[in-house]
């Protein structure tokens, strides 16, 4: 059975978590190696994770994610994956993809 670690990391402001079957120690001084990215299977189902998508469209082509050791709030290895999420670093509530539109005056 392959190991599976869900990586939860700093970058812009925004707290990401993403799982892989690959962490290790890299061989650039300071930085954490995290490879093999995991994400749900694109099915015929009707619901789609906005946020799994624009994960998967932004780290698709990614053989090695190399993350600066201070990025990284944990590691766990976990039995099974849970939606991958992207959380406001501050607040920790998950940030939805795309923009709500303006809220209208009252």
């Amino acid at each position: 059975m392959k190991k599976l670690f869900k990586i939860t990391f700093l970058n812009n402001g925004k707290s990401y978590e993403l799982y892989a079957e690959h962490v290790g120690s890299s061989h650039l001084w300071g930085f954490t190696e995290v490879s093999q990215l995991v994400f749900e299977p694109r099915g015929e189902g009707l619901v789609v994770d906005p946020t799994e998508e624009r994960l998967r469209e932004e780290f698709e082509h990614t053989r090695v994610l190399y993350l600066p050791m201070h990025a990284i709030v944990k590691v766990e290895e976990v039995e099974r994956r849970s939606p991958a999420a992207i959380r406001d670093a501050a607040s920790g509530e998950k940030i939805t993809p795309f923009p709500y539109p303006p809220a209208r005056p009252r």
